[in-house]
């Protein structure tokens, strides 16, 4: 995706912007007159992160830089697959019915994941570590051979713990935060800006955005939504406002071996990876990190079962594939079509 603070227009394109909020709501608000504009960028979880934001002129960058650094460390601390201390790691090679401490933002991710496990029927499964190590898309280098079929992991076993108690394996759990982390990073970097007093803010992190309060003339933040390779899609820019929105593509990574290629979308209800000839799906919330999940449950579901999905849960989702765009209820709403009755 491309952000920024650009026109409010798209080239022969679509233009979303947020539906109105409910009366009684909190309305968002524009950067003071003299506060000053700020563009910051880095690396971080295997991808970059950028940020576009108003802060008060008290505030210098490197507060912000050294700020938003460390809540994206948080994070990698305790659910990264590539840092063998993480918690996440700790607990993977964990033994049957060993005992391991973890964060409360740890606790939160899982409870969110294993929310949306439910929610999509198994189609989202945090224990999907298994099988992505399979596919060559753990930790490890992968091989260059393409392996066979694998085994569907399963989380049914799994309990969330209460506050402060200790999460158990539960045997042979490979728990894998990929479709959620960095979505969870950017809601968490985003809390970190607002303890600061900023509240105006886009924050990015490898395709996952989210934006906060008003750009100046009290304009939403833009979003260019990215047009996957071999699509027709039209240009789409969204305006967010107190929103998110994250995209999932086959197209992003991938891994080729005796002359066939497969995506990184692994369906953990059979541990393959996702056939389906959707290119896209992407996915509007207010939270990134639920934007983030449920934009690979909708992949994975396909192009039928994914709306059916998206509109039972009134998600605004829009799926693209090589010839077409497919879009449920709530993302019609945002392009301003009238809700339909019934």
């Amino acid at each position: 995706m491309k952000d920024g603070m650009g026109t409010a227009r798209a080239e022969e394109g679509d233009l979303l912007l947020p539906p109105a909020l409910p009366l009684g709501t909190a309305r968002p608000s524009g950067p003071a007159s003299d506060a000053r504009q700020l563009k910051l960028s880095g690396e971080t979880m295997g991808t970059v992160w950028s940020v576009e934001l108003f802060a008060p002129t008290s505030i210098e960058p490197s507060h912000v830089r050294a700020t938003l650094e460390g809540a994206f460390e948080l994070v990698i601390s305790q659910m990264s697959q590539w840092r063998s201390d993480s918690q996440l790691s700790r607990f993977n090679t964990g033994a049957a019915g060993s005992a391991h401490r973890i964060g409360a933002q740890f606790r939160q991710v899982l409870a969110a994941a294993l929310a949306i496990r439910d929610a999509s029927e198994g189609a989202f499964d945090p224990a999907i570590g298994t099988a992505a190590r399979h596919w060559g898309f753990g930790a490890e280098t992968f091989s260059g051979v393409r392996p066979g079929n694998g085994e569907p992991g399963d989380s049914s076993a799994l309990r969330l713990p209460e506050d402060g108690e200790p999460l158990i394996q539960p045997g042979v759990i490979e728990l894998d935060f990929s479709g959620i982390a960095k979505g969870f990073a950017v809601d968490l970097g985003i809390a970190a800006l607002r303890r600061m007093g900023i509240a105006q803010a886009l924050l990015e992190i490898g395709g996952e955005l989210r934006g906060i309060g008003l750009q100046r003339g009290a304009l939403p933040w833009w979003v260019d939504l990215e047009v996957p390779p071999g699509s027709k899609a039209p240009k789409t820019r969204i305006g967010l406002v107190d929103w998110a929105v994250a995209t999932s593509g086959h197209w992003h990574r991938r891994r080729s071996a005796g002359g066939s290629s497969w995506s990184h979308s692994i369906d953990p209800r059979t541990a393959a990876p996702v056939t389906d000839m959707i290119l896209s799906a992407t996915v509007l919330h207010p939270g990134c990190m639920q934007a983030d999940a449920l934009a690979t449950a909708i992949i994975v579901l396909g192009e039928e079962a994914g709306v059916v999905f998206a509109d039972r849960h009134r998600v605004p989702a829009r799926l693209v594939t090589s010839d077409r765009v497919i879009e449920s209820a709530a993302w019609r709403v945002w392009r301003g079509e009238e809700p339909r009755s019934g």
